[in-house]
């Protein structure tokens, strides 16, 4: 339960939404980047504060995505609750950078027909594994 003198201090420390209407977090800064505030003893994000107010609980089993992809904005709008895989796809990552890729290094699709996931869970080419195969059996012969 946040108490109205500790949303009168939250705020205080938002600023005025800017062009894109961002609320930027004036105060403490975690090394990620994150807006941070103490109430109740209890050191919590800004944002989670911000979209608690205006929404409601976030959903344990969720994390909130910003949609702005600035770190330290607090504009509830700007946030959106999210499971953590939607939120690492979204996001500038090596992780999102290959999901997003379409082809292999050859220049293979990856579509449902030339792909598959090995063991530890990586995409992987058909036609390159096909050619790797053909090497290393010519070589072994």
């Amino acid at each position: 339960m946040i108490t109205e003198k500790d949303q009168a201090r939250f705020w205080a420390k938002v600023a005025l939404p800017d062009e894109q209407g961002c609320m930027l977090w004036l105060s403490a800064l975690s090394s990620a980047g994150y807006g941070r505030i103490t109430m109740g003893g209890k050191t919590h994000y800004a944002h989670r504060i911000s979209y608690a107010l205006a929404y409601g609980a976030i959903p344990t089993e969720l994390q909130l995505d910003h949609l702005c992809r600035v770190r330290h904005c607090v504009a509830p709008d700007h946030l959106e609750p999210v499971t953590g895989r939607v939120n690492v796809l979204r996001g500038q990552t090596p992780a999102a950078a290959n999901a997003a890729k379409t082809h292999c290094p050859r220049d293979h699709a990856y579509d449902e027909e030339n792909t598959y996931v090995d063991a530890k869970g990586r995409r992987n080419c058909r036609a390159c594994a096909r050619e790797r195969a053909r090497v290393y059996r010519r070589r072994v012969a």
